[in-house]
Formats: structure tokens, sequence, C-alpha cells
């Protein structure tokens, strides 16, 4: 009967104890090399090695999950707060969610497919149709940063220093076969398979929605506004707007007009003087009514006389939303979930 003594001496404990030896000698020897290196390394670039790890970490979130965004002007109050430092009053920082609709593969590039859609009056950020880009290279550039920052620093700047629109934030207020008409600043919507006229703030109060939309102008203002645009239509033609009708346009107080009744006025009266010309007919017709074809959204600011929206460029694809917002971080008092 063989003994511990005798497998401990059999060749093959023998050769399997000094392999393991060997290893664990092996082992040794090179945690004691990365520990010497380790020594030896410049403590600049441990700081170098550890900012791109967290650089990159920060890039992953921002491009694939939650990007910070700070809203750059006013057209979404009171839902979210922006262009008013000149009062003192913070612009709201937030995080959009880049994952919901599909994350862009790389900053620009095309979106990976998501089975979640917008939904009407999902607060949503995308591509500016108006944006004049600077080029590929210059727009991924300007995106790192931007992200690398959280919204801090932005490279993209126009001649006077303010940073260029690269992205709006909006409500997406029509959807795919919807119909659109603006009657005095108010929105009326006739919904894909309907036959009758809805308003917006009665289909607002029937859903529960309770973001307010913001007016700046009063149904007392119209009358002056339509004689400021029949004005502006004498001076086109090379005529004096008579007195009656100046003094009307004078009684106009509101800060900003809204530009689709400006414009019925005063594409009206040049069509009336100009029936021969089919530009101010086809002009007259696009004025105040839209429809949102499908697989895209016609999108709004919620503070309506003072956004720049798709009343103006039109309807926005699906493919250019880039997420929707999530939070508020930042002023601490207004932090909170986006509405």
């Amino acid at each position: 009967m063989s003994t511990k003594q005798d497998r401990a001496e059999h060749p093959f404990f023998t050769k399997l104890q000094n392999l393991t030896e060997s290893l664990l000698t092996r082992q040794r020897a090179v945690q004691r090399i990365k520990k010497e290196k380790q020594r030896a390394k410049n403590p600049l670039l441990d700081w170098v090695e550890a900012f791109i790890w967290a650089a990159a970490v920060v890039l992953l979130i921002n491009q694939y999950l939650f990007q910070a965004y700070q809203i750059p002007s006013g057209s979404m109050i009171d839902t979210l707060i922006g262009g008013l430092r000149s009062q003192g009053i913070s612009d709201d920082r937030i995080f959009v969610n880049k994952l919901i609709y599909g994350p862009e593969l790389l900053p620009g590039v095309a979106k990976l497919p998501s089975p979640i859609k917008p939904e009407r009056e999902d607060v949503i950020i995308f591509e500016n149709p108006e944006y004049f880009s600077n080029g590929p290279l210059f727009d991924i550039a300007q995106r790192i940063i931007y992200m690398l920052t959280l919204s801090l620093v932005d490279i993209d700047r126009n001649e006077t220093g303010e940073p260029r629109v690269h992205f709006l934030i909006k409500r997406a207020a029509g959807a795919g076969g919807d119909l659109i008409e603006s009657r005095e600043g108010e929105m009326y919507f006739r919904f894909a398979g309907e036959d009758r006229w809805v308003s917006e703030r009665e289909y607002l109060t029937a859903r529960g929605f309770t973001h307010n939309i913001s007016r700046l102008i009063t149904p007392e203002q119209y009358p002056a506004l339509e004689a400021r645009g029949k004005a502006q239509a004498y001076m086109e033609l090379g005529l004096l707007p008579p007195g009656d009708l100046m003094e009307r346009a004078d009684a106009y107080t509101a800060s900003k007009p809204d530009v689709v009744v400006w414009n019925q006025s005063r594409y009206s009266f040049i069509r009336s003087a100009l029936p021969q010309d089919r530009r101010y007919r086809e002009q007259l017709a696009r004025q105040g009514l839209w429809y949102v074809p499908e697989g895209r959204i016609l999108p709004l600011g919620d503070n309506r006389d003072n956004s720049q929206d798709g009343r103006f460029f039109g309807t926005v694809k699906l493919s250019k939303i880039l997420g929707a917002g999530a939070i508020k971080y930042w002023p601490l008092r207004r932090m909170g979930q986006i509405k």
C-alpha cells in the first residue's frame, strides 16, 4: 500500500509542485515589476490617464444615455426658463434622455432604432432646421466639448459672441395626419380621421395635461396688429399709409408680433392691390395652416408668442429628434421632472 510520502515523491506530483512554484514565482515577479513601474510613473501622466477615462465615461453617458443641455431662450416659459439672464434669472439646465427614441451612433451620424416614438405633448430636443453647419469635423468637436463640460462651454458662436442654436427644445404638438390652424395665436386641431376642429386648450384640459400655454398678446391687441401688417403692405407698394391706419397701428403695445396674423393682413392687402401676382396668393394660402405628414411632428413652444418653432420652419422628421426632456437639475430651486 502506498503512503503519503510515496505519493509526494511520485514524479507526477513532483512536476506539479515545481510548475505551481514556478507560476507563483512568475506572478509575484510580474506584480513586483508592475508596482515598480507605477512608482516610477510621472504623477502628471496619472492625472492625464484618469482624465481620459473620466472623459470617455462622460462622452458615453452623454451620447447614449443622458445629455446635459442649457435652455437657450424663453420659448418654453413657464415649463423651462431661458433667455432671462439680463434680468438676473439663470437659464435652466436639464438632462435629455437620449436612449428613449434611439441614440445616435456618433454625433451627427445615423441613429439606432427604437420602438418608442415621440408622443403628442412630449418635450423633445431636435436639430435646428435653420442651423447652418460649419462642417462635420467642427460639429463633432463642438458636441464633444459641449458634452464634456456638461453644456458649460459652447465653441459654436456667431459674430456677436452668442452661441448659435444647434438644437431646439419644444413640445411635440402636432402628430402625423393632423391639420392645424392658427386663429389669432390660438391653435386648433383637426386630428387624423376626425371631421371637427378642437382647440388646443380644450384638448389639453380633456387629456389632463397641466403645462401652461403662455401668451404675450391679448385679443384686444389684434386689431392694432392687423393695422401694422396693412401699413407695412402700403409701404411695400410704395404708398404712404393713411393717418388713421397709422394711429391704429401705433396702438399696438405688445413686445412681439404674432407673425402669422401680421403676414395674413400684409399679404391680403398686397394681393388685393396686385391680384395678377400669384406669389402673394400662394403666400397668403400658406399662412396659419399646417398639415403634418406621417413620420413627422410639428414642434411648438409653450411661450407661444416668443417661439421660433414649426410655424416658421415647418414639420420635423422623427429621425431628427435626439431625445426627450427628462429632468431639470439647475437651478436647484427648479429641480424636478420635465412635464
